[in-house]
């Protein structure tokens, strides 16, 4: 019996040691340190190579004549112009994109229809095909011999119509994901609720697809802003009229001005850097929201 009870006491005891020892590191857990600098090191370099060093040089090349002629440069008549015509046709483009893209993405994730594979490989057309062609394609379509009559060269219109194109897959493939993953039980609760689509949609879609909605307009606004090859013949390039910020910095550059070329495209990079950054705020900002509520 004491015996038995020694036992017990020494297991006890065993036991208690055991549990008071530090848990061992689990090895699948380990991450090797020594690859983390070298990763650091090789992407900082890759961006410095493709991205930091480019926008620095251009930088430098649009202070040539000192800030006082960049902002000449930037506040010519024409320029500001161009500028204008540019921020305002992508805006619109972007907003029209935002809600046919997303009903795109909606009918290609939630219905079925004959050729659905086919127009889901169509969405991708543009990232594909050479905006030069694109500008050629439109310019056989809508400009002077149109066979639909319809004329739209060196028209406004014809400039929303190229960047329409290139810029809708910016938002489908953005949307389009969301959706997939997208739990649709809460969308039939709020149907058994007495919600009515619109409703449903507004109260229970949208919030989830907002980050990735406002992430794709911002992508597509961006693109268009900087868009050349499509709207290079269709737009006409008219001064004050059709044209955008990408074709007065080729004028600026044949005429040679290179100073004011890189002034507006300085302009042209603050714009985007600016509207993806509040955009990314508000993308982010509604996410958390989303996450909150659920």
């Amino acid at each position: 019996m004491t015996t038995t009870t020694a036992s017990v006491r020494r297991d006890d005891t065993s036991t208690t040691e055991v549990a008071s020892l530090p848990p061992r590191p689990d090895p699948s857990r380990r991450r090797p340190q020594l690859g983390r600098p070298l990763g650091v090191g090789l992407v900082g370099l890759w961006l410095s190579v493709l991205v930091l060093l480019p926008l620095a040089a251009l930088t430098v090349t649009s202070l040539g004549d000192g800030v006082g002629g960049f902002w000449d440069a930037v506040t010519a008549p024409v320029a500001l112009a161009s500028l204008r015509v540019t921020v305002l046709v992508a805006a619109l483009v972007a907003v029209v994109n935002a809600v046919m893209g997303t009903l795109i993405a909606w009918v290609l994730v939630r219905d079925e229809f004959p050729g659905k594979r086919i127009v889901n490989a169509l969405i991708d057309l543009p990232f594909a095909l050479p905006t030069i062609v694109a500008s050629i394609v439109l310019l056989s379509l809508y400009g002077p011999n149109s066979p639909i009559h319809v004329h739209l060269n060196a028209t406004q219109p014809g400039l929303w119509v190229a960047l329409a194109f290139v810029t809708l897959p910016f938002v489908v493939r953005s949307v389009q994901p969301v959706l997939i993953e997208a739990d649709r039980e809460v969308e039939e609760a709020a149907a058994s609720l007495g919600a009515s689509n619109w409703t449903t949609f507004r109260r229970v879609v949208l919030p989830t697809l907002a980050p990735a909605l406002i992430s794709g307009t911002g992508l597509a606004f961006a693109r268009a802003i900087g868009e050349y090859g499509s709207v290079v013949l269709i737009g006409g390039n008219i001064p004050r009229k059709t044209q955008v910020a990408s074709q007065y910095i080729q004028q600026q550059i044949e005429i040679d001005r290179p100073l004011n070329a890189a002034a507006v495209s300085v302009a042209l990079l603050a714009i985007a850097f600016v509207t993806l950054f509040v955009l990314r705020v508000f993308a982010g900002r509604s996410q958390r929201r989303e996450e909150d509520a659920q």
